[in-house]
């Protein structure tokens, strides 16, 4: 059977049970558009900036555990995914995009619209390849969708050069992809789950500490057994959000520069931390020669690379989270569960004491909105059953802290990278992974206006997004960094001269309201969730409020600013 090689991208993409894509037409990529058009089992969203194509891609391959994909044009059109595919890159979310490249023969002649984009993203991609040979193109997609989802996963590229999508030859299916220079370990040592079970018996003050690795492993339920079993409470990065009910009683909060009382104290006084799917990352640790001085520390992750990173480990177990939990989980069914519950009363007494004299807290008159109480309402009236994307930013946090996730894969968020932008083109897409879901975007007045236009994706697609803009007028994060260690001199932060929200919304053809008052919180958030399009809610809260507890530069997480 013969193919052009634009008709080979779309069968291998169907091939891997894709059944939407995210994009944005040009010159370089007409002939794959051209094909796309005649074929109806590909369903093509497109979006209004190439940034916004790989967001929602992103957005997709998260709330339905499956891989993301984005097509755009060459030059401009693959340099706008960079910010894109290095957020997804620092997230490990499995994403192939696909580029359009000038004619191989005028590769490297600086021709219209030519840009080396391979060497652009070689750092901030798993793998990426330029096509040479057309009749090498299905196997190098099947390769790229086997390298996206395997292992650690993460972004791929596929540069395509315009000669490659026209050509003709003979098509054969794939073989099964077996690389030699890539083995992932899924199977983890079993001596290793042995000195897990062992130090888990010996622990009487262990914590839990779950990443983004144990929901891209869909190793939620497992966590949660091995928890509750051993008695141990749990906490998580800003990727773990959801990995364990949000909920439970054993549940500590998040972790990190912004994290409880309750979470930061318990990982700086316990003995034992079972770390699974986590990097350390900076934001979580604070001072790494402060970080859990008294504890050993278990390390799960299926990338050995990311052990031994950032913090020194005592026991490293390589594998897939899912696999090692539950290996753990087994060898602990044959032991005499007081075995490892013994002494645990005392430093679940220790920690409730932490939760119940330093809890999250905000005060709520009835005359400035507080954003932590748009949030409460937001978790109160979707009862805790949306899946929330954020911007970056207070937002971010904010929905963090009072929106209880008790499932993975209900938090959206650029972790790794911090991307103002991000929320929005990832409600979307996450949307049209999940259409019968409700789907919320928490934003600042900031970061919104980023990728703004992709209202108008939403509205031509039918995918009904709702946004939640807390607006204060400030890029609030950078001001309150300002306002607590600049004296107060904020530069370039004010936003007074914002748009009109509602007016923006009713421009894109979505529905625009506006609250201003306490009292009114709830009445604008039910309208709103219950109106069947895509809605923007702006409310006025407090210009000057502050996300806490907060851990300053270059301090250890017990030493929080709680006000």
């Amino acid at each position: 059977m013969k193919l052009t090689g634009a008709q080979i991208l779309i069968k291998m993409i169907k091939a891997e049970g894709i059944d939407t894509i995210f994009g944005y037409p040009g010159g370089a990529v007409i002939d794959i558009y051209d094909t796309l058009a005649k074929d109806n089992d590909l369903r093509h969203i497109l979006v209004r900036h190439e940034q916004g194509a790989v967001h929602a891609a992103d957005g997709y391959a998260r709330a339905n555990n499956s891989v993301g994909v984005a097509l755009v044009t060459s030059g401009p059109g693959a340099t706008n995914t960079v910010t894109g595919i290095a957020s997804a890159h620092s997230d490990s979310i499995p994403l192939v995009v696909f580029t359009g490249q000038v004619p191989t023969a005028l590769i490297g002649n600086d021709a219209f619209q030519e840009v080396d984009i391979v060497g652009i993203t070689r750092p901030c991609t798993k793998h990426n390849y330029l096509v040479k040979n057309a009749n090498k193109l299905a196997s190098t997609i099947k390769e790229a969708f086997h390298l996206a989802r395997s292992g650690r996963p993460g972004p791929v590229l596929v540069d395509l050069p315009k000669d490659i999508q026209n050509t003709l030859v003979d098509f054969e299916e794939p073989k099964a992809i077996s690389l030699k220079s890539y083995k992932p370990n899924y199977k983890p040592n079993k001596k290793q789950l042995n000195k897990v079970v062992d130090l888990i018996c010996q622990a009487r003050r262990p914590v839990i500490f779950t990443g983004g690795g144990v929901i891209l492993s869909q190793a939620s339920e497992e966590i949660t057994r091995l928890a509750k079993m051993a008695d141990i409470p749990v906490t998580a990065s800003l990727m773990g959000l959801g990995a364990f009910p949000g909920s439970d009683p054993l549940w500590l909060g998040m972790l990190g520069m912004h994290g409880t009382y309750r979470a930061n104290m318990s990982i700086g006084h316990c003995d034992l931390i079972i770390a699974a799917g986590v990097r350390f990352d900076d934001r979580v640790t604070g001072n790494i020669e402060k970080f859990a001085p008294e504890a050993k520390i278990v390390q799960i992750d299926i990338d050995p690379t990311s052990i031994h990173k950032n913090i020194e480990v005592q026991c490293p177990v390589v594998g897939d989270c899912k696999a090692a939990l539950k290996g753990i989980i087994q060898l602990m069914e044959d032991k005499n569960p007081e075995d490892f519950k013994n002494g645990r009363r005392e430093w679940l007494d220790r920690i409730e004491e932490w939760k119940s004299t330093t809890p999250l807290k905000y005060e709520q008159d009835d005359v400035v909105i507080k954003p932590q109480f748009v949030i409460e309402k937001l978790y109160e009236l979707t009862k805790g059953d949306a899946i929330i994307t954020t911007e970056v930013g207070q937002n971010q946090m904010w929905a963090a802290q009072y929106y209880h996730f008790n499932k993975p894969n209900h938090f959206i968020t650029s972790g790794g990278l911090g991307v103002m932008g991000f929320g929005l083109p990832a409600a979307i897409g996450a949307k049209a992974a999940c259409p019968d879901r409700l789907v919320v975007d928490v934003a600042g007045d900031g970061s919104i206006q980023m990728n703004i236009q992709e209202l108008m994706t939403a509205i031509e697609s039918k995918i009904n997004v709702k946004i939640v803009i807390l607006n204060n007028k400030y890029l609030g994060m950078v001001r309150q960094w300002q306002e607590l260690f600049y004296e107060k001199v904020y530069s370039s932060t004010n936003m007074e001269n914002a748009p009109d929200f509602v007016k923006l919304a009713e421009a894109y053809g979505a529905k625009g309201l506006r609250c201003t008052r306490p009292d009114e919180v709830e009445s604008t958030l039910s309208e709103g969730l219950n109106y069947e399009g895509t809605v923007i809610m702006e409310f006025a809260v407090d210009r000057e409020e502050s996300v806490y507890p907060m851990v300053p530069a270059g301090g250890a997480i017990t030493e929080m600013l709680l006000v």
